[in-house]
């Protein structure tokens, strides 16, 4: 996500804290709150699938691979 989304949602909870937002600012947050939520997701779901665990007997196993390519609804 671009710096000048994530700094428009502090300047529009800054502003909410302060004064209040209008509809359209407040459908403004929403949406670009979703937005970095769904990008922290996406993230945190490219780390967990990079992650592999040796195993006791010397093997080494993707989990990104068994587990991380199942398609999520």
């Amino acid at each position: 996500m671009q710096q000048e989304k994530i700094d428009r949602i502090n300047t529009l909870y800054h502003k909410a804290q302060a004064v209040g937002l209008s509809d359209e600012e407040k459908a403004e947050q929403a949406a670009l709150r979703k937005e970095y939520i769904e990008a922290i997701r996406m993230s945190l779901r490219g780390n967990l699938n990079s992650i592999s665990v040796k195993e006791e007997d010397g093997t080494i196993t993707d989990l990104g691979k068994k587990y991380g390519n199942v398609k999520q609804e």
